[in-house]
Protein backbone atom coordinates (compact mmCIF):
# COMPACT_ATOMS: atom_id res chain seq x y z
CA UNK A 1 0.00 0.00 0.00
CA UNK A 2 1.75 3.23 -0.98
CA UNK A 3 1.71 6.78 1.04
CA UNK A 4 -0.57 8.49 -0.90
CA UNK A 5 -2.95 5.66 -1.24
CA UNK A 6 -2.91 5.37 2.47
CA UNK A 7 -3.31 9.41 2.85
CA UNK A 8 -6.72 9.39 0.56
CA UNK A 9 -8.60 6.73 2.78
CA UNK A 10 -11.85 7.88 3.48
CA UNK A 11 -12.65 6.85 6.59
CA UNK A 12 -15.14 8.98 8.11
CA UNK A 13 -15.83 12.31 6.91
CA UNK A 14 -15.47 14.34 4.58
CA UNK A 15 -12.10 14.05 2.82
CA UNK A 16 -10.08 17.28 1.90
CA UNK A 17 -9.93 16.56 -2.35
CA UNK A 18 -13.75 17.05 -1.73
CA UNK A 19 -13.51 20.61 -1.30
CA UNK A 20 -10.23 21.39 -2.31
CA UNK A 21 -9.67 24.26 -5.16
CA UNK A 22 -10.51 23.83 -8.71
CA UNK A 23 -6.66 24.76 -9.81
CA UNK A 24 -5.63 22.01 -6.98
CA UNK A 25 -8.20 19.30 -8.33
CA UNK A 26 -7.12 19.77 -11.60
CA UNK A 27 -3.27 19.34 -11.19
CA UNK A 28 -3.95 16.39 -9.35
CA UNK A 29 -5.94 15.17 -11.91
CA UNK A 30 -3.03 15.81 -14.91
CA UNK A 31 -0.60 13.91 -12.19
CA UNK A 32 -2.61 10.96 -12.16
CA UNK A 33 -3.82 11.23 -16.59
CA UNK A 34 -0.37 11.05 -16.92
CA UNK A 35 0.86 8.00 -14.73
CA UNK A 36 -2.53 6.20 -16.41
CA UNK A 37 -1.35 6.92 -20.08
CA UNK A 38 2.12 5.55 -19.05
CA UNK A 39 0.81 2.86 -17.25
CA UNK A 40 -1.38 1.77 -20.14
CA UNK A 41 0.66 2.37 -22.70
CA UNK A 42 3.39 -0.18 -21.12
CA UNK A 43 1.78 -2.68 -19.68
CA UNK A 44 -1.71 -3.25 -21.99
CA UNK A 45 -1.01 -4.96 -25.40
CA UNK A 46 -4.67 -3.79 -26.04
CA UNK A 47 -3.74 -0.35 -25.49
CA UNK A 48 -0.57 0.62 -27.03
CA UNK A 49 -2.32 -0.94 -30.17
CA UNK A 50 -4.37 1.55 -29.89
CA UNK A 51 -2.61 4.30 -29.39
CA UNK A 52 0.08 3.28 -31.84
CA UNK A 53 -2.75 3.19 -34.64
CA UNK A 54 -3.47 6.42 -33.39
CA UNK A 55 -0.42 7.87 -33.90
CA UNK A 56 -0.29 9.59 -30.42
CA UNK A 57 2.22 8.95 -26.89
CA UNK A 58 1.70 9.35 -23.75
CA UNK A 59 4.69 12.03 -24.25
CA UNK A 60 1.76 14.09 -25.91
CA UNK A 61 0.42 15.04 -22.84
CA UNK A 62 1.25 17.44 -21.75
CA UNK A 63 -1.75 19.50 -20.72
CA UNK A 64 -5.64 18.20 -19.61
CA UNK A 65 -6.88 19.39 -23.07
CA UNK A 66 -4.50 17.14 -24.79
CA UNK A 67 -6.80 13.96 -23.65
CA UNK A 68 -8.61 14.42 -26.84
CA UNK A 69 -5.88 13.33 -29.07
CA UNK A 70 -6.54 9.61 -27.43
CA UNK A 71 -8.73 7.34 -29.28
CA UNK A 72 -11.72 6.17 -27.39
CA UNK A 73 -12.35 2.90 -26.20
CA UNK A 74 -15.54 1.11 -26.57
CA UNK A 75 -17.76 -2.22 -24.98
CA UNK A 76 -16.80 -3.89 -28.46
CA UNK A 77 -13.07 -3.09 -27.70
CA UNK A 78 -13.06 -5.04 -24.61
CA UNK A 79 -15.15 -7.80 -25.83
CA UNK A 80 -12.74 -7.91 -28.86
CA UNK A 81 -9.72 -8.50 -26.26
CA UNK A 82 -12.27 -11.19 -24.36
CA UNK A 83 -10.98 -12.03 -21.46
CA UNK A 84 -8.25 -10.02 -19.78
CA UNK A 85 -6.59 -8.89 -23.41
CA UNK A 86 -6.99 -5.18 -21.48
CA UNK A 87 -5.24 -5.82 -17.93
CA UNK A 88 -1.87 -3.99 -17.26
CA UNK A 89 -1.26 -6.58 -14.34
CA UNK A 90 -0.01 -9.60 -14.31
CA UNK A 91 -2.54 -12.38 -13.02
CA UNK A 92 -0.53 -12.80 -9.78
CA UNK A 93 -1.48 -9.39 -8.58
CA UNK A 94 -5.36 -9.75 -9.87
CA UNK A 95 -7.56 -10.37 -6.77
CA UNK A 96 -11.06 -10.62 -8.31
CA UNK A 97 -12.73 -10.21 -11.35
CA UNK A 98 -15.95 -9.14 -12.32
CA UNK A 99 -18.29 -9.29 -15.64
CA UNK A 100 -21.06 -7.75 -17.06
CA UNK A 101 -24.08 -10.07 -17.66
CA UNK A 102 -23.29 -10.05 -21.45
CA UNK A 103 -26.81 -10.38 -22.90
CA UNK A 104 -26.03 -8.54 -25.67
CA UNK A 105 -22.99 -9.83 -26.56
CA UNK A 106 -20.06 -10.92 -25.41
CA UNK A 107 -19.52 -10.23 -21.60
CA UNK A 108 -17.30 -7.21 -20.57
CA UNK A 109 -14.45 -8.86 -17.98
CA UNK A 110 -12.95 -6.25 -15.70
CA UNK A 111 -10.18 -7.03 -13.23
CA UNK A 112 -9.09 -5.44 -9.70
CA UNK A 113 -5.64 -5.16 -7.74
CA UNK A 114 -5.59 -5.15 -4.05
CA UNK A 115 -4.85 -1.95 -4.38
CA UNK A 116 -8.42 -1.47 -6.72
CA UNK A 117 -10.49 -2.88 -4.27
CA UNK A 118 -9.71 -0.53 -1.57
CA UNK A 119 -10.10 2.20 -3.73
CA UNK A 120 -13.18 1.09 -4.63
CA UNK A 121 -14.13 0.86 -1.14
CA UNK A 122 -12.95 4.25 -0.27
CA UNK A 123 -15.11 5.86 -3.24
CA UNK A 124 -18.14 3.82 -2.21
CA UNK A 125 -17.39 4.81 1.13
CA UNK A 126 -17.30 8.36 0.25
CA UNK A 127 -20.71 7.69 -1.69
CA UNK A 128 -22.24 6.64 1.64
CA UNK A 129 -21.47 9.41 4.12
CA UNK A 130 -22.32 11.99 0.73
CA UNK A 131 -25.80 10.39 1.24
CA UNK A 132 -26.20 10.74 4.51
CA UNK A 133 -24.81 7.57 6.22
CA UNK A 134 -22.70 7.19 9.24
CA UNK A 135 -20.88 4.76 10.74
CA UNK A 136 -23.78 4.29 13.03
CA UNK A 137 -26.11 3.12 9.98
CA UNK A 138 -27.62 -0.29 9.35
CA UNK A 139 -27.28 -0.60 5.47
CA UNK A 140 -29.58 -3.17 3.51
CA UNK A 141 -28.07 -4.19 0.58
CA UNK A 142 -30.75 -5.56 -1.92
CA UNK A 143 -28.15 -5.10 -5.36
CA UNK A 144 -27.11 -8.54 -6.93
CA UNK A 145 -23.87 -10.54 -5.27
CA UNK A 146 -21.61 -12.48 -7.83
CA UNK A 147 -20.17 -11.16 -11.40
CA UNK A 148 -22.50 -7.66 -11.51
CA UNK A 149 -20.19 -5.40 -9.66
CA UNK A 150 -23.54 -3.71 -7.58
CA UNK A 151 -24.00 -6.24 -4.22
CA UNK A 152 -20.16 -6.42 -3.47
CA UNK A 153 -19.16 -2.77 -4.30
CA UNK A 154 -22.04 -1.57 -2.07
CA UNK A 155 -21.11 -4.10 0.34
CA UNK A 156 -17.62 -3.35 0.87
CA UNK A 157 -17.84 0.25 0.76
CA UNK A 158 -20.38 0.50 3.51
CA UNK A 159 -18.06 -1.59 6.03
CA UNK A 160 -15.31 0.81 5.06
CA UNK A 161 -17.19 3.52 6.04
CA UNK A 162 -18.17 1.45 9.26
CA UNK A 163 -21.71 0.45 8.97
CA UNK A 164 -23.68 -2.63 9.80
CA UNK A 165 -24.01 -4.58 6.58
CA UNK A 166 -27.07 -6.70 5.40
CA UNK A 167 -26.22 -8.24 2.82
CA UNK A 168 -28.91 -9.76 1.71
CA UNK A 169 -28.75 -9.30 -2.14
CA UNK A 170 -31.63 -9.38 -4.84
CA UNK A 171 -34.74 -11.73 -4.99
CA UNK A 172 -37.17 -13.22 -2.41
CA UNK A 173 -39.00 -9.43 -1.55
CA UNK A 174 -41.27 -10.85 1.14
CA UNK A 175 -38.08 -11.93 2.63
CA UNK A 176 -36.62 -8.34 1.90
CA UNK A 177 -39.69 -6.87 3.42
CA UNK A 178 -39.62 -9.08 6.29
CA UNK A 179 -35.71 -8.09 7.24
CA UNK A 180 -36.62 -3.93 6.34
CA UNK A 181 -38.90 -4.96 9.35
CA UNK A 182 -36.90 -7.08 11.68
CA UNK A 183 -33.82 -5.55 11.32
CA UNK A 184 -34.62 -1.69 10.88
CA UNK A 185 -32.06 -1.01 8.42
CA UNK A 186 -31.36 2.91 7.78
CA UNK A 187 -30.04 2.82 4.62
CA UNK A 188 -31.21 0.75 1.53
CA UNK A 189 -28.92 0.60 -1.75
CA UNK A 190 -31.02 -0.97 -4.64
CA UNK A 191 -32.12 -0.94 -8.15
CA UNK A 192 -35.08 2.07 -8.01
CA UNK A 193 -37.08 -0.19 -10.12
CA UNK A 194 -36.74 -2.64 -8.01
CA UNK A 195 -37.20 -0.80 -4.39
CA UNK A 196 -40.64 -0.26 -6.52
CA UNK A 197 -41.40 -4.13 -6.04
CA UNK A 198 -40.55 -3.98 -2.61
CA UNK A 199 -42.83 -0.82 -2.16
CA UNK A 200 -45.69 -2.88 -3.38
CA UNK A 201 -44.60 -5.88 -1.27
CA UNK A 202 -44.96 -3.43 1.86
CA UNK A 203 -48.00 -2.09 1.02
CA UNK A 204 -49.57 -5.67 0.31
CA UNK A 205 -48.42 -6.55 3.85
CA UNK A 206 -49.98 -3.79 5.36
CA UNK A 207 -47.06 -2.31 7.26
CA UNK A 208 -47.22 1.40 7.86
CA UNK A 209 -43.64 2.88 6.11
CA UNK A 210 -43.98 5.33 8.91
CA UNK A 211 -43.06 2.51 11.20
CA UNK A 212 -39.48 1.38 9.22
CA UNK A 213 -36.31 2.66 10.47
CA UNK A 214 -35.41 3.38 6.69
CA UNK A 215 -34.34 6.99 5.84
CA UNK A 216 -32.31 6.75 2.42
CA UNK A 217 -32.53 4.72 -0.45
CA UNK A 218 -29.17 4.74 -3.06
CA UNK A 219 -30.46 3.72 -5.91
CA UNK A 220 -28.27 3.31 -9.68
CA UNK A 221 -27.38 0.50 -12.13
CA UNK A 222 -30.28 2.13 -14.16
CA UNK A 223 -31.67 5.71 -15.55
CA UNK A 224 -34.44 6.86 -13.50
CA UNK A 225 -36.08 10.16 -13.47
CA UNK A 226 -37.38 12.62 -10.83
CA UNK A 227 -40.91 11.49 -11.08
CA UNK A 228 -39.51 8.51 -10.17
CA UNK A 229 -37.81 9.83 -7.17
CA UNK A 230 -40.66 11.36 -6.17
CA UNK A 231 -43.14 8.21 -5.89
CA UNK A 232 -40.33 6.31 -4.02
CA UNK A 233 -40.30 9.24 -1.68
CA UNK A 234 -43.72 9.86 -1.28
CA UNK A 235 -44.56 6.16 -0.63
CA UNK A 236 -42.30 5.25 2.08
CA UNK A 237 -41.08 8.15 3.38
CA UNK A 238 -37.65 8.35 2.40
CA UNK A 239 -35.16 10.79 0.61
CA UNK A 240 -33.97 8.72 -2.65
CA UNK A 241 -30.37 9.51 -4.54
CA UNK A 242 -28.85 8.11 -6.89
CA UNK A 243 -25.78 6.27 -7.25
CA UNK A 244 -23.73 6.27 -10.77
CA UNK A 245 -21.07 3.39 -11.68
CA UNK A 246 -20.34 0.90 -14.37
CA UNK A 247 -18.04 -1.99 -14.14
CA UNK A 248 -16.28 -1.04 -16.92
CA UNK A 249 -14.80 2.12 -15.60
CA UNK A 250 -15.22 0.56 -11.85
CA UNK A 251 -18.19 -0.37 -10.36
CA UNK A 252 -20.90 1.68 -8.44
CA UNK A 253 -19.49 4.52 -6.64
CA UNK A 254 -18.42 6.49 -9.75
CA UNK A 255 -20.66 9.49 -8.83
CA UNK A 256 -22.93 10.03 -6.06
CA UNK A 257 -25.83 12.28 -5.46
CA UNK A 258 -24.96 14.38 -2.34
CA UNK A 259 -28.24 14.09 0.24
CA UNK A 260 -27.84 18.26 1.34
CA UNK A 261 -28.67 19.36 -2.59
CA UNK A 262 -30.06 16.26 -4.44
CA UNK A 263 -29.61 17.78 -7.53
CA UNK A 264 -27.34 14.96 -9.64
CA UNK A 265 -24.69 13.00 -9.15
CA UNK A 266 -21.05 14.01 -8.11
CA UNK A 267 -18.39 13.16 -10.06
CA UNK A 268 -15.46 11.62 -7.56
CA UNK A 269 -13.04 13.83 -10.10
CA UNK A 270 -10.06 12.70 -8.05
CA UNK A 271 -10.87 9.38 -9.98
CA UNK A 272 -12.43 9.15 -12.86
CA UNK A 273 -11.84 12.42 -15.85
CA UNK A 274 -15.32 13.13 -17.35
CA UNK A 275 -15.83 14.24 -20.68
CA UNK A 276 -18.88 14.95 -22.85
CA UNK A 277 -19.01 14.14 -26.62
CA UNK A 278 -21.61 14.56 -29.25
CA UNK A 279 -21.90 10.62 -29.88
CA UNK A 280 -22.05 11.19 -33.93
CA UNK A 281 -19.13 12.70 -34.20
CA UNK A 282 -16.99 12.20 -31.24
CA UNK A 283 -16.12 16.04 -30.57
CA UNK A 284 -16.15 17.03 -26.93
CA UNK A 285 -19.17 19.62 -26.39
CA UNK A 286 -18.66 22.45 -23.43
CA UNK A 287 -20.20 21.71 -19.87
CA UNK A 288 -23.86 22.07 -19.58
CA UNK A 289 -24.31 20.79 -23.26
CA UNK A 290 -26.13 17.50 -23.59
CA UNK A 291 -24.02 14.69 -25.08
CA UNK A 292 -22.68 11.01 -24.18
CA UNK A 293 -20.57 10.31 -21.31
CA UNK A 294 -16.90 9.29 -21.67
CA UNK A 295 -14.45 8.31 -18.46
CA UNK A 296 -11.39 7.74 -17.80
CA UNK A 297 -9.59 6.35 -14.61
CA UNK A 298 -6.83 8.11 -12.90
CA UNK A 299 -6.17 5.44 -9.97
CA UNK A 300 -7.40 2.08 -11.54
CA UNK A 301 -3.92 -0.40 -11.62
CA UNK A 302 -5.30 -3.71 -12.72
CA UNK A 303 -7.72 -2.12 -15.83
CA UNK A 304 -7.03 1.63 -16.66
CA UNK A 305 -9.59 2.24 -18.53
CA UNK A 306 -8.89 5.74 -21.26
CA UNK A 307 -11.69 7.78 -22.59
CA UNK A 308 -14.42 5.09 -22.21
CA UNK A 309 -17.65 6.08 -24.17
CA UNK A 310 -20.49 4.91 -21.76
CA UNK A 311 -22.99 5.52 -24.21
CA UNK A 312 -25.19 7.14 -21.45
CA UNK A 313 -26.00 10.41 -22.46
CA UNK A 314 -26.22 13.25 -19.92
CA UNK A 315 -24.34 16.99 -19.64
CA UNK A 316 -22.02 18.38 -17.16
CA UNK A 317 -23.32 20.51 -14.43
CA UNK A 318 -21.36 23.06 -12.19
CA UNK A 319 -20.29 22.19 -8.69
CA UNK A 320 -22.34 22.48 -5.72
CA UNK A 321 -22.04 20.59 -2.52
CA UNK A 322 -18.74 19.60 -3.45
CA UNK A 323 -16.25 21.06 -5.45
CA UNK A 324 -16.24 18.48 -8.39
CA UNK A 325 -18.68 18.51 -11.27
CA UNK A 326 -22.07 16.64 -11.15
CA UNK A 327 -23.94 14.76 -14.00
CA UNK A 328 -27.27 15.10 -14.80
CA UNK A 329 -29.56 12.67 -14.70
CA UNK A 330 -29.35 9.80 -17.47
CA UNK A 331 -31.73 10.84 -20.24
CA UNK A 332 -31.04 7.44 -22.13
CA UNK A 333 -28.42 5.84 -23.67
CA UNK A 334 -27.20 6.53 -27.42
CA UNK A 335 -27.33 2.65 -28.00
CA UNK A 336 -30.81 1.65 -26.63
CA UNK A 337 -32.29 5.00 -28.06
CA UNK A 338 -35.46 4.07 -30.26
CA UNK A 339 -36.11 5.81 -33.45
CA UNK A 340 -39.99 5.70 -34.28
CA UNK A 341 -40.96 7.27 -37.33
CA UNK A 342 -38.14 9.32 -37.05
CA UNK A 343 -38.21 10.78 -33.62
CA UNK A 344 -35.78 9.45 -31.08
CA UNK A 345 -37.83 8.29 -28.34
CA UNK A 346 -36.19 6.77 -24.50
CA UNK A 347 -38.40 4.71 -22.25
CA UNK A 348 -37.20 7.37 -19.29
CA UNK A 349 -39.09 9.94 -21.25
CA UNK A 350 -42.43 8.15 -21.48
CA UNK A 351 -41.84 7.19 -17.71
CA UNK A 352 -42.05 10.66 -16.85
CA UNK A 353 -45.22 11.42 -18.40
CA UNK A 354 -47.00 8.20 -16.59
CA UNK A 355 -45.98 9.46 -13.57
CA UNK A 356 -47.58 12.89 -13.34
CA UNK A 357 -50.15 10.96 -13.55
CA UNK A 358 -52.54 10.23 -10.53
CA UNK A 359 -53.70 7.02 -10.18
CA UNK A 360 -50.84 4.87 -12.96
CA UNK A 361 -47.95 3.04 -10.80
CA UNK A 362 -44.52 3.06 -12.11
CA UNK A 363 -44.63 -0.14 -13.73
CA UNK A 364 -44.24 -0.25 -17.76
CA UNK A 365 -43.31 -1.98 -20.61
CA UNK A 366 -42.92 -0.18 -24.10
CA UNK A 367 -43.55 -2.45 -27.35
CA UNK A 368 -42.68 -1.47 -30.53
CA UNK A 369 -43.98 -3.11 -33.59
CA UNK A 370 -43.98 -2.58 -37.19
CA UNK A 371 -46.98 -2.67 -39.03
CA UNK A 372 -46.58 -2.51 -42.81
CA UNK A 373 -43.99 0.86 -43.30
CA UNK A 374 -44.98 1.97 -40.16
CA UNK A 375 -43.80 1.72 -36.43
CA UNK A 376 -46.18 1.84 -33.79
CA UNK A 377 -45.35 2.34 -30.36
CA UNK A 378 -47.66 0.66 -27.29
CA UNK A 379 -47.06 1.31 -23.56
CA UNK A 380 -48.60 -1.22 -21.30
CA UNK A 381 -48.78 0.45 -17.62
CA UNK A 382 -50.36 -0.59 -14.50
CA UNK A 383 -53.19 1.01 -12.36
CA UNK A 384 -51.75 1.88 -9.05
CA UNK A 385 -53.32 -0.52 -6.12
CA UNK A 386 -55.87 1.70 -5.20
CA UNK A 387 -57.09 3.58 -8.14
CA UNK A 388 -59.68 1.81 -10.73
CA UNK A 389 -58.64 1.98 -14.69
CA UNK A 390 -60.56 4.14 -16.95
CA UNK A 391 -60.41 5.65 -20.70
CA UNK A 392 -59.56 9.20 -19.37
CA UNK A 393 -56.24 8.07 -17.91
CA UNK A 394 -55.02 6.24 -20.82
CA UNK A 395 -56.31 9.58 -23.17
CA UNK A 396 -54.48 11.48 -21.02
CA UNK A 397 -50.96 9.76 -21.19
CA UNK A 398 -51.49 9.29 -24.86
CA UNK A 399 -51.74 13.01 -25.27
CA UNK A 400 -48.68 13.68 -22.91
CA UNK A 401 -46.56 11.69 -24.87
CA UNK A 402 -47.74 13.03 -28.48
CA UNK A 403 -47.39 16.65 -27.30
CA UNK A 404 -44.45 16.31 -25.68
CA UNK A 405 -42.05 13.21 -27.09
CA UNK A 406 -43.83 13.76 -30.38
CA UNK A 407 -45.30 9.81 -31.12
CA UNK A 408 -48.49 8.77 -31.35
CA UNK A 409 -48.85 5.72 -28.89
CA UNK A 410 -51.42 3.25 -27.80
CA UNK A 411 -52.20 3.07 -23.53
CA UNK A 412 -53.02 -0.10 -22.45
CA UNK A 413 -54.12 0.53 -18.77
CA UNK A 414 -53.27 -3.23 -17.07
CA UNK A 415 -54.61 -4.30 -13.69
CA UNK A 416 -52.01 -4.47 -10.52
CA UNK A 417 -48.77 -7.39 -10.90
CA UNK A 418 -49.53 -8.12 -14.44
CA UNK A 419 -46.45 -6.94 -15.67
CA UNK A 420 -43.58 -9.20 -14.75
CA UNK A 421 -41.25 -7.87 -11.81
CA UNK A 422 -37.31 -7.39 -12.39
CA UNK A 423 -35.10 -8.51 -9.52
CA UNK A 424 -32.51 -6.39 -11.03
CA UNK A 425 -32.20 -3.66 -14.15
CA UNK A 426 -36.07 -3.51 -15.00
CA UNK A 427 -36.51 -4.52 -18.75
CA UNK A 428 -38.69 -1.19 -20.27
CA UNK A 429 -38.48 -1.82 -24.03
CA UNK A 430 -39.89 -5.06 -26.41
CA UNK A 431 -38.71 -4.00 -29.40
CA UNK A 432 -40.64 -6.71 -32.34
CA UNK A 433 -39.42 -4.85 -35.59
Amino acid sequence: MTNESTNNRVGVGLHSIESASIDELRALQFERLKKTLNHAYTNSPAYKRKFDEAGVHPDDFNHLDDLRKFPFTTKQDLRDNYPFGFFAMPMDDIVRIHASSGTTGQPTVVGYTQEDIHTWADIVARSVYAAGGRKKDKVHISYGYGLFTGGLGAHYGAERLGCTVIPMSGGQTAKQVQLIRDFNPDIIMVTPSYMLNIADEIERQGIDPKSLALRCGIFGAEPWTDAMRSNIEQRLGIDAVDIYGLSEVMGPGVAQECIESKDGPTIWEDHFYPEIINPETGEIVEDGEPGELVFTSLTKQAMPIIRYRTRDLTSLLASTSRSMRRMDKITGRSDDMLIIRGVNVFPSQIEEQLLSIEGLSPHYLVEVAKMGHMDYLTVKVERSLDQQCNKEQAKLLESKIKSVIGISSKVVLLEPQTIARSEGKACRVTDLR
